[in-house]
């Protein structure tokens, strides 16, 4: 059994920015020889999150508008009346979709769905450079 810790780094714009991270996932699956265990993908922060999805324009805007319904940018945030920064909403937005992913491989391959994408969604309110935590155990 092998640990092997990776990163990738992307820019974002922010406000729901959503990036389809498996092409990059697959092409590290690739360079580390494994062929069957795990990657665990984690985001470094506390205003994005990531998950799976079929990664298509249709759904990436129903998830954006979906998050404005469930939780405004616009609306009243203790962070926001604490730190002043504004960015209340997309904390609270983060924590709903949490900042880890567990995906397995078999094969050299990520066991996803035809139509499942594993994503990164920056919710914060500017553009960031993120660093995405890769950790792969197996064989």
């Amino acid at each position: 059994m092998k640990i092997i810790s990776d990163s990738l780094s992307i820019s974002t714009r922010g406000f729901n920015d959503m990036k389809d991270l498996t092409g990059a996932i697959e092409k590290k699956l690739s360079e580390h020889s494994l062929k069957n265990g795990i990657v665990t993908v984690f985001v470094q922060g506390s205003t994005a999150g990531v998950t799976t999805i079929e990664y298509e324009s249709g759904l990436v805007k129903d998830f954006s508008e979906l998050m404005e319904r469930l939780v405004p940018q616009h609306g009243s945030y203790y962070h926001d009346a604490r730190w002043g920064d504004g960015n209340g909403f997309s904390h609270v937005r983060a924590s709903l979709l949490g900042p880890s992913l567990i995906v397995p491989f078999k094969d050299g391959r990520l066991t996803l769905g035809t139509w499942q994408q594993i994503v990164f969604v920056d919710f914060d309110n500017r553009s960031r450079s993120r660093t995405i935590i890769l950790q792969f155990m197996g064989e």
